[in-house]
């Protein structure tokens, strides 16, 4: 479930990305659409962030491959 919450959010944020471009393009710098677009998207991340710190936090989320295993000394081959 939260993966998919996950995908969605970047979905979101990258059509915000899009729409802010289309904007810019659009009426050249000079309304607030392109302003309110940023807005949305930096609502839209901050709203990932909080998600996967949560996710993880909750055990819905595990890191992989992120950092060294307690086993072997950082640096050293994965076998």
């Amino acid at each position: 479930m939260i993966k998919f919450l996950v995908l969605a959010l970047l979905a979101a944020i990258v059509v915000s990305l899009f729409s802010g471009l289309f904007f810019l393009n659009r009426d050249q710098g000079g309304s607030g659409r392109m302003v309110r677009a940023l807005t949305v998207r930096i609502t839209l991340s901050v709203l990932l962030f909080i998600v996967l710190i949560v996710g993880w936090r909750t055990g819905a989320i595990q890191p992989h491959g992120v950092m060294p295993s307690a086993d072997r000394p950082a640096g050293g081959p994965s076998n």
